[in-house]
């Protein structure tokens, strides 16, 4: 049984993969598994190969959703990219990593109210 936790998680990325597609990107992969960590989203943004970590919350009173991607995440982020760029012979490819934070309204917000999604592109420096 997933926590609420995991099933924020779960709507968050689905809320971002809905609005990368609306920009035309093509999702290659969710939940990519490398180096005992995940990397939420793989997509192509044309020819650029872009990893996306989604943050959600239900509120920000304790902070924006991608103010928790501090460096410490960041260096993971890319570490697991590395990973998945070998894994995949993609180091001749144009490489990105985005955030998408995702807020859903508060439990007193109409059930018709659609969460608030921001990109983030190119957010911090990649190793390579």
């Amino acid at each position: 049984m997933p926590s609420a936790r995991d099933e924020l998680g779960r709507r968050g990325e689905d809320e971002a993969v809905r609005y990368l597609r609306g920009l035309g990107y093509r999702i290659v992969g969710r939940r990519e598994r490398v180096l005992r960590g995940d990397i939420d989203v793989v997509a192509l943004d044309g020819r650029t190969v872009v990893f996306v970590e989604v943050r959600s919350r239900t509120e920000t009173a304790h902070g924006h959703p991608a103010e928790t991607v501090g460096p410490a995440k960041q260096r993971r982020i890319a570490e697991l990219a590395s990973a998945y760029i070998r894994r995949h012979r993609l180091e001749d490819c144009s490489v990105r990593l985005d955030v998408v934070a995702v807020t859903f309204p508060g439990p007193g917000a109409l059930p018709t109210a659609r969460p608030a999604v921001e990109h983030y592109q190119n957010a911090f420096d990649s190793p390579w």
